[in-house]
């Protein structure tokens, strides 16, 4: 199978002795992404309940066009603390060229250590179609019609 590049940088002051994304198995559909603080913050950071930190990955990425990488919450932080991200997934545009931060949130009950190099998201790779829009005064009609926000769930009666 054919794999898509994607080429990274560390930012100015990133750890280079922590791990570039990486799958975990043959299967993983998503890369870890790990905590890469700054020299003066290498103890990591103290996340306290309903608190969120951008943290910093340590690198910076080049996205082929016609792709995207979303962030996503890494589900065992999820289950077990409380630890996830906002803006899930997160896109990353293909013209993007800065450094990766991760939107951190503990949904918790107790403070969470970030430590400089645990693995706290994951990163998929995804391709991106782009549309066209355009105006019209009518659309086409469906059995949904215009119901949303639950309504294919009701029972009938």
């Amino acid at each position: 199978m054919e794999q898509t590049r994607i080429s990274l940088k560390f930012v100015e002051g990133a750890d280079q002795a922590i791990a570039l994304p990486s799958y975990e198995t043959s299967g993983s559909a998503g890369a870890d992404v790990r905590a890469n603080f700054p020299a003066e913050q290498r103890d990591g950071l103290v996340l306290r309940p309903n608190q969120r930190a951008l943290i910093p990955a340590g690198f910076s990425m080049e996205i082929p066009k016609g792709f995207e990488v979303q962030i996503r919450p890494r589900s065992g932080l999820a289950l077990k603390h409380g630890i996830t991200l906002l803006n899930t997934p997160g896109t990353i545009d293909s013209d993007y060229r800065g450094p990766l931060g991760l939107i951190v949130v503990n949904f918790g009950d107790t403070d969470y250590l970030i430590s400089h190099g645990d693995r706290i998201a994951q990163m998929v790779v995804a391709p991106v179609i782009q549309a066209s829009f355009s105006l019209t005064e009518t659309l086409s009609k469906t059995k949904r019609g215009a119901g949303g926000f639950g309504s294919t769930g009701k029972r009938d009666g």
